[in-house]
């Protein structure tokens, strides 16, 4: 039995989390794991299978509904497929499809090779069944993971080819285009998905009927801070992981959020909650990324440290180690400057549990632009001249400079 199934043709892809973003007693009720400085190793190892490969039953959404399966075995080939942000685990490669990338042996335009790669588990974020079928490797049936949106490669081999980078936000990754090819979409469903672009999703639009995409955000860095979505629902990771895999990837499970009216059941099994405590406690153990080596001027930076504590009045906001106040409180729209939403969309705030915002946390911050919940900000010099600009704080040209340096930092 499905109550008010996740699809219809509203459908969303996003999984957390993964995402994201990922239960509160009052929203459906919590089963993440309590943060913990020393995480059982067993544990963890055993969330990293569940972020990477486990679909919570959702093939029922992507194959039997949407019928992705169809498209990607006969339409789907390797260039395709990296053109829309699908990443490839080189780890997951044999030496012999190695050496056959390397020397044009392997059809990189063909969809069967696509197929051989779901096989191997090498396309990050998605699993593949694929049976022999009249003497041919076929795929059957395919699921979404948390990886899809939540991790990428670090190009080692070549371009969207390499190791994973768990956490990490794919933003190359074009959900909405992905969505769009299912056969069983209207054209009108289809050209609000490819509307978004890469790097963008809704997570919401298959419940409020509203289309405002927001960038993916990174799942890392998130140990000891509690509220991890733009809006702050949910206490924990766990609330969000729960929302994403029932609403958005489609798994067999639960979801219940009196304050936004959604209530999502998919099947009659439960195959998400018992794998949300070694879930949140392996995303934990994900850390914000170091900026490069002579990715910022030191110099500049220390400069720059002062207009963040000082004149720029971002520790207001931007406070402790993590750079947020987002244990503590959430703030009105009107505090912040990323709205209005672009394109006249409504504000996401309004669809959201808490009709707030938190205050993102700032490490690892030169690694995943475009800014602010919506992405509205290319740079993180458009970041601090909107601020500038809104807040009216007068900083010069210079301490602007200098304060996007600092940024990079950390």
């Amino acid at each position: 039995m499905i109550c008010r199934h996740a699809m219809s043709e509203k459908l969303v892809v996003f999984c957390v989390v993964g995402v994201a973003a990922l239960l509160t007693a009052a929203c459906g009720g919590g089963t993440g794991a309590a943060e913990n400085s020393t995480p059982d190793p067993a544990v963890v190892a055993e969330g990293k299978q569940i972020f990477r490969f486990d679909t919570f039953g959702d093939e029922t959404q992507w194959t039997d509904t949407l019928r992705l399966h169809e498209v990607i075995r006969t339409a789907v080939d390797p260039t395709t497929a990296l053109s829309v942000g699908l990443k490839v685990d080189a780890d997951a490669l044999p030496a012999a499809v190695v050496q056959g990338i390397q020397n044009g042996s392997v059809d990189l335009k063909s969809p069967d090779t696509t197929v051989v790669l779901l096989k191997l588990d090498a396309v990050v974020g998605l699993k593949g069944t694929v049976e022999t079928i009249n003497g041919k490797d076929t795929l059957t049936r395919v699921g979404i993971t948390c990886a899809l949106c939540h991790s990428t490669v670090d190009d080692s081999f070549a371009p969207g080819i390499g190791k994973r980078l768990d956490g990490w936000p794919n933003r190359d990754l074009n959900p909405g285009a992905i969505i769009a090819l299912s056969p069983a979409l209207s054209t009108t469903a289809k050209a609000v998905y490819n509307s978004w672009g890469a790097g963008k999703y809704d997570p919401r639009f298959n419940q409020d009927g509203l289309n405002g995409p927001q960038v993916i955000p990174p799942a890392y860095g998130l140990d000891g801070i509690h509220r991890i979505t733009s809006t702050g629902d949910g206490e924990d990771l766990a609330y969000w992981n729960r929302y994403v895999g029932v609403t958005q990837m489609g798994g067999h499970g639960s979801f219940s959020e009196r304050r936004t009216g959604v209530n999502v059941t998919n099947g009659t099994d439960d195959l998400i909650t018992s794998k949300l405590p070694a879930l949140q406690a392996y995303q934990l153990t994900l850390q914000a990324p170091p900026p490069p080596a002579g990715s910022f001027d030191s110099v500049a930076a220390e400069r720059g440290s002062l207009v963040f504590k000082g004149p720029g009045t971002c520790a207001t906001c931007h406070s402790g180690t993590e750079f947020t106040d987002a244990n503590s409180r959430l703030h009105p729209a009107t505090d912040v400057v990323s709205e209005p939403e672009p394109g006249g969309a409504p504000s996401y705030a309004s669809r959201s549990a808490t009709k707030q915002y938190r205050t993102a946390p700032l490490r690892g911050l030169w690694q995943h632009a475009p800014y602010f919940h919506n992405g509205s900000a290319p740079t993180l010099e458009a970041v601090v001249q909107t601020y500038n600009a809104r807040k009216s704080l007068g900083l010069t040209d210079t301490q602007l400079a200098d304060l996007v340096q600092y940024l990079k930092s950390l």
